[in-house]
Parts: C-alpha cells; sequence; structure tokens
C-alpha cells in the first residue's frame, strides 16, 4: 500500500505544475477573452433589443398618426358629402322655383292669349252677324230679280 501512496504522491507531485498551468490559463482565458466577449455581447444584445423596442415604437406611433389621417379623411369626405348633397338640393331649389316661375309666366301668356283670341271670335262673331243681315239683303236682291223674272 506504501508503494501505491508514492506513486500517488509522485504522480501528484507530478502533475501539480500542470494543474497549476491549466488553472492560469483558464484565469487568463476568463479574464481575457470571455469577460471582454460577454461585455460586447451583452453590450450588443442590448444594442439590439433597445434598436427593437425604437422600432416597435416608431411603428406604433406611424399606425396611430395613420389611423388619425384615415380618421380625417373620412371626416373631410364626409364634409365634402355634405357640402356636395346641400349644392345639389340648392340646385334642385333653384330649379325647381326657376320652372315654377316659367310655367306662371307660359300661363299668363297662355291666358293672355286665350284672351286675345276670345276678344278676336266675339268680334268675329258680331262684324258676322252684323254683316249677316247686310248680307242676307244682297243675296235676297240678288236672288228676287232673277226669281222675279228680272233682267240682269
Amino acid at each position: 500500500m506504501q508503494e501505491i501512496l508514492q506513486q500517488l504522491e509522485t504522480l501528484l507531485l507530478g502533475s501539480l505544475p500542470t494543474a497549476l498551468l491549466f488553472i492560469v490559463l483558464v484565469l487568463a482565458y476568463q479574464f481575457l477573452v470571455q469577460q471582454p466577449l460577454t461585455a460586447v455581447l451583452a453590450k450588443r444584445r442590448a444594442l439590439t433589443k433597445g434598436a427593437v423596442e425604437e422600432a416597435e415604437k416608431a411603428i406604433a406611433a406611424a399606425e396611430a398618426r395613420s389611423a388619425e389621417y384615415e380618421a380625417k379623411l373620412r371626416q373631410a369626405r364626409t364634409e365634402i358629402f355634405k357640402a356636395r348633397e346641400k349644392r345639389i338640393l340648392q340646385w334642385t331649389a333653384e330649379r325647381d322655383q326657376a320652372l315654377e316661375s316659367a310655367r306662371k309666366a307660359a300661363g299668363a301668356k297662355v291666358g293672355e292669349a286665350q284672351a286675345l283670341l276670345d276678344a278676336d271670335v266675339a268680334n268675329a262673331r258680331t262684324a258676322i252677324e252684323a254683316s249677316a243681315s247686310e248680307l242676307g239683303k244682297q243675296v235676297m236682291q240678288a236672288v228676287l230679280p232673277v226669281a222675279a223674272g228680272g233682267s240682269r
């Protein structure tokens, strides 16, 4: 057993410089490579995360502005439609008024023409009635002398 312990002691003493070198190497790796690399990666992750958050905020703001613009556009379209409807109603009222005044004017002209025509008919009737007795006398004079055997 003593022999085994001596061999172990020899192995342990022989491996001690290797173990110390390994520990120094691990510590050097830790301080020289891993810590700076971890710091750079953390910084990169923070920057990336910040950029993503800023992009999400910008997208949300753009969507909010877009919704606001769409609402304003809808409101403007509604106002334009209402103004157009109001203008159409106004034009329709003006057209109806113009048609009514034209109808009244035409009706008045027709009434005047009818009155003139009625007056002309009455005058013609009076003239015909007045000249009817005269024409009757002329016909009688023209017919009676021939029928009585008079000369012509």
